[in-house]
């Protein structure tokens, strides 16, 4: 990739960017490649907002939290930009589904599939998400019950199940078995794990090749794929059935929809990579977010009891409709605030197609940028007090409104999440039910809890906090 560079007479305006030394870059590879927050943060705060580096010391790259920048990227002149071979080569482990997918056929994939998460379907969901919630907590009550009012949970534990049960009914209308569901999440956890690792130390491709690493993780792949496949196979011959009625849910819509220049089905492999997309991402980015959602309400109960309040108040003890949700907005910020802090894709990457320029920064065909979302997310110029935990700061009204391309947890874009609708509104409904049924306390005497940066933002390890039944 040819560097970032000026005219040697620049024109008025241009700029050289500052660069980290490869050597230096190459020397923090492995403080890099076990926890990079820390690296990144430091490497902005003495470079500046942008900066060229070079990822592990070998692949440059240009990382950035300049909100117009990523604007620039994302969408004003997104078409000049892809995803990059990083991205790209996750494909191999989960298909060439709307996460991974490119260019024209990508287009051509969410304009079928978009349907599919429009407002009014989200809004027939509602009521699946409340059964399949009160059914997970329903266990957790009649232990809390039995053990003197209170139990103590593992809660990335807790909120992996639910959403991924959430999501499984919701595409496939079927309950995984517990050891299913735990397999897959395993599964998607150690994929992950080493695909980030290739990226982040390249230098180790070699040995992960001779330890035979890329075989061993394409096979976890193709279990999850068989996994997969396996419903799908028995809802297709179920629909073979005389007088079968197929279930509404999003997996039929994948067998049913048709390509208006062919009118032809999706094929068997892409299905699949589109079921398998939405299964992952559809618990990933949910599952993270209640997780740490659940870590800020346990240390800051005040906030808890205010979205209590304005759920008393408005539902008298009910479950809430879906019309109901904007008039429960403090839940909502909770959320929101939870995605501010701790934002599910902490970072997304861009690859130029073509020569640019942004605000006389030349970006030559080829460059390579890495969006910062975490560092957008925790900036001083753009949030007042960055590291507390304020979710009254997404309410309507407030003097500093948000700015546009600071906060980015669903991307931006034409490709902005396709989820999004979906996942805020299960976010929202759990942690009232949550809060409508526990007081959420936080357990002392536990290690610290630290960040893994992995493709999504998850804990390092998993942390408890004590529900105790509500009087």
């Amino acid at each position: 990739m040819e560097a970032l560079k000026t005219e040697q007479k620049p024109p008025e305006g241009s700029f050289h960017l500052p660069r980290v030394p490869r050597w230096r870059s190459l020397l923090r590879s492995f403080a890099l490649a076990k926890d990079p927050l820390p690296v990144l943060d430091l490497t902005l705060a003495r470079y500046g907002d942008t900066v060229e580096m070079f990822i592990g010391g070998v692949e440059k790259s240009i990382l950035t939290r300049d909100p117009g920048l990523t604007q620039h990227i994302l969408q004003k002149n997104h078409r000049n930009y892809a995803k990059s071979k990083f991205t790209q080569g996750f494909s191999r482990y989960v298909g060439h589904g709307l996460l991974t997918n490119e260019g024209p056929d990508w287009l051509r994939q969410r304009r079928l599939i978009q349907p599919g998460f429009h407002r009014q379907r989200v809004a027939a969901l509602t009521g699946l998400m409340q059964d399949i919630t009160a059914e997970t907590l329903a266990p957790l009550a009649a232990q809390a019950a039995s053990g003197g009012g209170a139990f103590t949970v593992p809660v990335h534990e807790l909120m992996t199940r639910l959403t991924f049960r959430i999501i499984a009914r919701s595409v496939f209308s079927t309950n995984f078995p517990e050891a299913e569901l735990d397999r897959l999440a395993g599964l998607i956890t150690e994929i992950q794990a080493f695909f980030v690792r290739s990226i982040r130390q390249p230098y180790l491709k070699p040995w992960f090749r001779l330890r035979g690493q890329f075989r061993y993780h394409d096979s976890l792949a193709t279990e999850l794929r068989t996994l997969l496949a396996q419903y799908i196979a028995q809802r297709q011959q179920a629909n073979q059935a005389p007088n079968a009625t197929p279930p509404d849910d999003l997996l039929q819509m994948l067998l049913d929809v048709r390509y208006e220049d062919t009118g032809e089905p999706m094929t068997p492999d892409r299905v699949l990579d589109e079921a398998l997309i939405l299964l992952i991402a559809g618990h990933e980015t949910s599952a993270n977010a209640l997780t740490w959602l659940t870590y800020l309400l346990a240390h800051h109960p005040e906030e808890a009891t205010r979205i209590r309040t304005e759920m008393d108040t408005v539902l008298t003890g009910r479950t809430p409709t879906f019309e109901e949700l904007p008039r429960l907005g403090k839940a909502l910020y909770a959320v929101q605030e939870a995605m501010r802090h701790y934002p599910p894709a902490w970072m997304v990457d861009r690859v130029a197609l073509a020569d640019d320029t942004y605000n006389g920064l030349r970006i030559p065909k080829g460059t390579l940028f890495s969006l910062y979302f975490y560092g957008l997310h925790h900036d001083e110029k753009y949030w007042d007090s960055p590291k507390e935990f304020r979710p009254v700061r997404f309410a309507p009204g407030q003097a500093r409104p948000v700015q546009p391309f600071a906060y980015v947890p669903f991307g931006g874009g034409p490709r902005l999440c396709i989820g999004m609708q979906f996942a805020l509104t299960e976010m929202q409904l759990v942690t009232l039910e949550l809060l409508r049924q526990f007081e959420v306390e936080w357990v002392e005497g536990q290690p610290s809890v630290t960040m893994q940066p992995l493709i999504t933002l998850r804990p390092r390890t998993d942390f408890q906090v004590r529900m105790r039944l509500r009087k």
